[in-house]
Order: C-alpha cells, then sequence, then structure tokens
C-alpha cells in the first residue's frame, strides 16, 4: 500500500443529512491519518470542481449523505476532474437514491419489496391512499427525513405534506407498513457481512433512533433462523449487484417474523453512502468481521478509483 497518499475527505454540503455527514467525515478523516493517509478535509461547496481541481488529490473519500453527494451528482463531477472515489458510481447511485426505480429493479431480480405506490405530495396529504398502517418517504432522501408512519390512530394523512417549505420533493412513495424486525446488512467489495436487528427506543427507527445516543439498540448477530439470517446476506449482495454497487453498501429490510419461513422479508432500499459515525450500523458490523475502524477506512480508499 501507497503510504502518504493524499486523500480528499468530502463532508457536509447542503442536503438535510449535513450534520450527520460532517460527523461521518471528521471520523474518517481521523481515522485516514491514523493509517498515514496525508488528508485534506473539505465542506462541499458548489465550487467543489474548482476546489477539487486546485488541490489535485489522489482520492476522494466521499463521505457525503444525500444529495449532491449521493445521488450520481458529486461521483460524476469526480469522473470528469479524473479523481478516483470510494463508493458507487453515477448510475448505482442515481439508481439507489431513487427509490421508485430500485424498487423496479429489486423486483425484476426476485428481490422482495413491500407494495406501494408513488404519488404527489398533495394526493398523499389529501386522503388515505393505502390502507393503514402505511409509511410515506420522499424518493431521494435518506436517514429517514421527511418519513412519516400513518397508524389507525391518524384520521388524516401527514398535513405537513401540504406545507410551502417541504423540501422533499413533490411526489412521495406510499408503502405498507411492514410489522415485525428492523433489519440490516453491509457489504463490502464483493463480501455480505453480518445482520445486525435495530430496536428503536421508540416503534419508528427515525433520524433520531439513527443517530441520537440511546436511540435504539443494535443486536449483532441479529437474533433470526439462520436460514433467515443467510437469506438477509445474500437479498443484500443481490441488491448491491442488481444496482451496479461498488466499495460499501448497506442494506436495509423489514421482517413479518410472524410468517413462516423468509416470506416476511422485504428490502427497503440500499445506502449507497452509509453513515460512518460513532453508532454507525457498518463500522459495528465490520468489527463484527474483526475489521477495525481504521482498517475499513484503508480498506475504502484503496478500493477508490473511476469508472465505478
Amino acid at each position: 500500500m501507497k503510504r502518504g497518499k493524499h486523500v480528499a475527505v468530502l463532508m457536509g454540503g447542503w442536503s438535510a443529512e449535513r450534520e450527520v455527514s460532517l460527523r461521518s467525515g471528521k471520523a474518517c478523516a481521523e481515522a485516514a491519518e491514523q493509517q498515514g493517509y496525508r488528508v485534506t478535509r473539505i465542506d462541499i461547496g458548489r465550487d467543489i470542481a474548482n476546489v477539487l481541481q486546485t488541490l489535485r488529490p489522489e482520492v476522494a473519500l466521499n463521505m457525503l449523505h444525500g444529495r449532491p453527494g449521493e445521488d450520481g451528482t458529486i461521483q460524476g463531477i469526480l469522473e470528469v476532474v479524473g479523481i478516483p472515489y470510494t463508493h458507487s458510481g453515477v448510475l448505482a447511485s442515481a439508481l439507489a437514491m431513487q427509490k421508485e426505480f430500485s424498487k423496479a429493479l429489486f423486483a425484476a431480480r426476485d428481490i422482495p419489496v413491500p407494495p406501494g405506490l408513488v404519488v404527489s405530495r398533495f394526493e398523499a396529504a389529501k386522503e388515505h391512499v393505502l390502507p393503514r398502517p402505511y409509511v410515506i418517504k420522499p424518493l431521494a432522501e435518506g436517514s429517514s427525513v421527511g418519513v412519516f408512519l400513518v397508524t389507525d390512530k391518524h384520521d388524516h394523512p401527514p398535513q405537513e405534506l401540504y406545507r410551502d417549505d417541504w423540501q422533499f420533493g413533490d411526489r412521495v412513495l406510499c408503502e405498507a407498513y411492514i410489522p415485525g424486525k428492523e433489519l440490516t446488512c453491509a457489504v463490502m467489495g464483493d463480501r455480505a457481512l453480518g445482520v445486525i436487528e435495530i430496536v428503536p427506543a421508540v416503534r419508528f427507527y427515525d433520524y433520531e433512533a439513527k443517530y441520537a445516543p440511546g436511540g435504539s439498540q443494535h443486536l449483532l448477530p441479529a437474533p433470526l433462523l439462520p436460514n433467515v439470517y443467510q437469506e438477509v446476506r445474500r437479498l443484500s449482495l443481490e441488491a448491491h449487484r442488481a444496482l451496479g454497487c461498488r466499495g460499501v453498501s448497506r442494506a436495509d429490510f423489514r421482517y413479518d417474523d410472524s410468517v413462516e419461513g423468509t416470506d416476511g422479508l422485504v428490502c427497503l432500499e440500499v445506502n449507497t453512502q452509509p453513515g460512518m459515525t460513532e453508532t454507525s450500523l457498518v463500522p459495528e458490523l465490520a468489527a463484527y468481521e474483526g475489521i477495525s475502524f481504521g482498517e475499513l477506512v484503508r480498506w475504502m480508499i484503496e478500493d477508490a478509483s473511476l469508472d465505478r
């Protein structure tokens, strides 16, 4: 391995997930320095192409969450300026970010997904478009930003969808709520890691449960029957490949354990830029496999390339 390689850690930006990205970037920048890399931290702005062309780092470690770092935009800039980068490329990033398209791809590859439909946010606010309980989520956001769980206690859909300052697009994905367990599995290259069951302190695994200390409990390995555990790993790798992902990704599932066998499993989404904070899931899964946080960061840097 070439020591002293110049690594630009891309973080921050202007998405709804900015604060989490800053935390991911800080943790990874410190780990990269400890691994012997020369690190430049970049809180990206609209001038990122010029900044990168001036700095000319040898690798861009992409720690951006949400747009423009996770939807193919920053990946396209990095391709144009010729700087090798981590995680997935332009097409896979764009497909994974657009839940409507990734769900269609998954279904075509026999990866089970929850039933649902895409409607305008105004239609979703006007009346219940699915039997309760169901979930309303933006088509292209992560970290449960802008997500609503609509239950029998809600006579009306969330009226926040009408707000003039709604920032998450005019079309939303409405999906049946799948009762049971919240599961996640990371893929590292061509290898599926373990499976975590996430037990939120509240009913719904929302932004607070993801990132606040004590917001959720992580059970690793997930207490599942062996056939279910291995099916989550298989489906995670299949979803990673279906989208054409590279580097590290993380697939999220719901599992209705009242259904016999593996038929209660559904894949919700694949995260191409999973969080790398102190409460994040991928570092925890890597550690369970004997891969330290520093080794994980080094692997991502050395895996970087163009034409991903």
